[in-house]
């Protein structure tokens, strides 16, 4: 499988935003749950956000509603994180994910825990300061 690498991370003041890449070339078909997480120094990777590459179902953490939004360009292979009106706690490593799943309806239920998902990128460093 193509690897998935992230890109677009970077450090910003609060209230700022960055719109992270996942280039995912082997995940662009109908049938993969494609998913954003994230890890801060000490704590548990959290899933942040789901997106389902057939139908395009969304899914997201409470903490990141309404701020975060997750897209998929099919022709350039590529999925995004925008992030809007950042705040510290945002801060961490962010991970995108991808797992073969042709069932669209399980894909958010999944992105929340992170050994569901065999296949990640290297992650980038989003840090967010107040």
């Amino acid at each position: 499988q193509a690897p998935l690498v992230e890109s677009g991370g970077d450090s910003v003041q609060a209230g700022g935003s960055l719109r992270l890449s996942c280039e995912a070339a082997a995940y662009s078909d109908d049938t993969s749950c494609m998913a954003w997480f994230r890890q801060a120094p000490g704590k548990e990777r959290e899933g942040v956000a789901t997106l389902h590459s057939g139908d395009g179902a969304l899914s997201y953490a409470d903490s990141v509603k309404g701020r975060f939004v997750v897209s998929q360009d099919k022709v350039k292979k590529i999925m995004y994180l925008q992030m809007t009106d950042l705040k510290p706690e945002d801060s961490g490593m962010y991970y995108c994910a991808a797992v073969r799943l042709p069932f669209s309806g399980a894909c958010g239920p999944l992105g929340k825990r992170a050994g569901s998902f065999p296949n990640w990128g290297q992650g980038t460093q989003v840090t967010v300061s107040s």
